[in-house]
Parts: C-alpha cells; sequence; structure tokens
C-alpha cells in the first residue's frame, strides 16, 4: 500500500513542509530511513538524524525548527509520537481489513455470522457457532461448538477456540492461542493412580481484551474462567481452570496463574511471576517479574521475590542477601579466635 504526504497529513491534521506528492510504502526508524519510507522524530537524542535520513517522509512536532536543510519532505503535528501511532493504527485498520470467505473452509450448517465478516482459508466453524459483525478469522483457526464471538474480533492464524467459549466485543487473540482447553484436573484414588476430573465449564473474555501468541486459558471445572474487560495478556501465559482476572489488568509474559485465584483491576504482573492456586490478589497490585505469589494479596501492594515480599522489604534485604558471603566469612573469622 502507498500513501501521499498529503494523504498522511489529512489522517493526522498536519502541515507538510516539502513535496506535497512524495509516496511512502513502508516504515522505518529514523536513523535506518531509506527512499520510500515513513518515518518520525520525537525523542530530541534523534535530531541529528534528520538532517541525513534517507526517509522519504518525517513526522515531526510543530516545535521542530531546522537548523540545517532537510531532504526529507516534514509533516508537522502536535505530537509526532501520538501522530505516528494513530497512523500505525490506521495502517492496520487498511492492512487487515479483509472481508469473504476463503476456500477451502468448513462452516457447519447451524452456525450464523453477521456482516463485514471475513473467513480464511482452513478454518473450522462448528456447530451451533454465532460470529457477530465485523469478525475476521484467519487461516486455521479452530472454533468449537456452541461459541458466541460478538462485533469486531480478529482470531490471528493457528488459534483453537474451544467450544462453549463466548468472547466479547473488540477482542484480539493472536496466532497459536488455546482457549477453553481442559483444565488440569485429576484426582487421586487409594493406589496413588491419577483419574481426570471432567472440565464442564468454559472461558468468558469481555470486551476489548487481548490475548498474545501461544497463550492457554483453560475451561472451567465448573463454573466460568473470566477473563474480565480491557485485560491484555503477553505471550506464553497460562492460566488455569476457574481463574478470575479483573478489568484493565495487564500481565506479561511467561506468567503462570493456578486454578480458582482470583485477580484483581488494574493490576500490573510483570513476566515469569508464579502464582499459587486458590487465592485472592486484590486491585492495582503491581508484582515484580520473577516474582512468586502464594498468599492473598491486599489492594495497592508492590511485591518482589520468591516468596514474595514487599518491594520495600526486598530491596532492604537484598543488601544483606549480596553480602551474606562477607558475613560468613567474619563470623568464621571471630569464631577461629
Amino acid at each position: 500500500m502507498k500513501f501521499t504526504a498529503s494523504q498522511i497529513a489529512g489522517i493526522l491534521d498536519g502541515e507538510i513542509i516539502g513535496n506535497p506528492d512524495v509516496e511512502v510504502s513502508k516504515l522505518s526508524k529514523i536513523e535506518e530511513g531509506t527512499e520510500g519510507s515513513l518515518t518520525f522524530l520525537a525523542n530530541p537524542k534523534y535530531t541529528s538524524y534528520i538532517y541525513s535520513t534517507k526517509a522519504s517522509i518525517t513526522i515531526v512536532n510543530k516545535t521542530f525548527d531546522a537548523e540545517h536543510n532537510v531532504s526529507t519532505t516534514l509533516i508537522l503535528v502536535e505530537d509526532a509520537y501520538k501522530s505516528f501511532s494513530k497512523l500505525l493504527e490506521y495502517y492496520n485498520q487498511v492492512k487487515l481489513n479483509k472481508t469473504g470467505i476463503e476456500q477451502p473452509v468448513y462452516i457447519a450448517e447451524s452456525a450464523t455470522y453477521g456482516d463485514d465478516h471475513y473467513i480464511g482459508a482452513f478454518a473450522y466453524i462448528g456447530e451451533k457457532v454465532t460470529i457477530g459483525d465485523n469478525v475476521k478469522i484467519y487461516p486455521n483457526v479452530y472454533i468449537g461448538a456452541n461459541t458466541k464471538i460478538d462485533d469486531n474480533v480478529t482470531i490471528f492464524p493457528g488459534t483453537q477456540i474451544q467450544s462453549e467459549t463466548i468472547i466479547g466485543k473488540n477482542c484480539i487473540i493472536h496466532s497459536g492461542c488455546v482457549i477453553g482447553a481442559d483444565g488440569f484436573g485429576f484426582s487421586p484414588d487409594e493406589n496413588g493412580h491419577y483419574h481426570k476430573v471432567p472440565q464442564t465449564g468454559n472461558v468468558i473474555l469481555g470486551d476489548s481484551v487481548e490475548i498474545g501468541a501461544g497463550t492457554t486459558i483453560d475451561r472451567a471445572t465448573l463454573g466460568s474462567t473470566r477473563i474480565n474487560d480491557g485485560v491484555k495478556l503477553d505471550n506464553q501465559i497460562q492460566i488455569a481452570h476457574n481463574v478470575e482476572i479483573g478489568e484493565d489488568t495487564v500481565i506479561a509474559a511467561q506468567t503462570g496463574i493456578a486454578g480458582s485465584t482470583k485477580i484483581g483491576k488494574n493490576c500490573i504482573i510483570g513476566g515469569q511471576v508464579g502464582i499459587v492456586g486458590h487465592i485472592t490478589i486484590g486491585d492495582r497490585v503491581k508484582i515484580q517479574a520473577q516474582s512468586g505469589i502464594g498468599r492473598n494479596v491486599k489492594d495497592d501492594e508492590v511485591l518482589q521475590g520468591s516468596p514474595a515480599l514487599s518491594y520495600g522489604d526486598f530491596n532492604k534485604s537484598y543488601v544483606h542477601f549480596k553480602n551474606l558471603p562477607k558475613l560468613v566469612d567474619r563470623i568464621d573469622q571471630l569464631e577461629k579466635k
């Protein structure tokens, strides 16, 4: 896709200095700009590159005052970073605006779908699936029976949505996710052999949930595993059966959450965090990367370490942790005396 400086300025309500007809078809960093690319300047430490960049168009703040000649066409805006982000969003909307049904696909006769849909090749849509308007289902997606998908949802290639899943409006599910697989439920008998406990519940995603590639969310044993409105999950996260995650909580990659744990609203959870089952984590909690959470957590706590301590206590304790070898040596010397 190609865009002219005039078209971009129109989208961003910007002012052009240079050639309004110059075209771009790709994006670049300002220091790596090439002919036909679009870039931006927001951080002052990159200002020197605007005089040497080969990018055809550069978005800059209106406050920018060139000290030397520039060869790139400038588009002046109020906030270059926000404007570039807006343009990326617009670009994605155009790029992903697919419609129609490719072949081959399997769509059960009892399935229904709304307007402006896209269903990619080799997709499978099971019995009594309900799909809303403007839903994009990319190739090799599996959607199990009785699943309900609301409007403006995008499901990228290779994802599996198991039966009875409910997906709200404006969700994005990236490649390779598995939503609604059986929870990890087994019961030992008197001989120590484990027997599977049927997982009869489902998964419910609220509105505006985004799920990163390779993340798995297990169906509930009974009831529902719930991911509430506005939750953002990174890649390769494991969420076990009957977990609930509150509105607008964000979780980074490789975190694992064991069964039946409840996480509150507006929490921030770093990468590789491990959270045990059957506990409650309050609202606005912040958990640093690689922490291990094995207890209930109150609202507004900030935690680090494994087992996790309050952030302040962890930092104080770390001063002693790193000095332990020296302290041991001192004790040895005192004992010898």
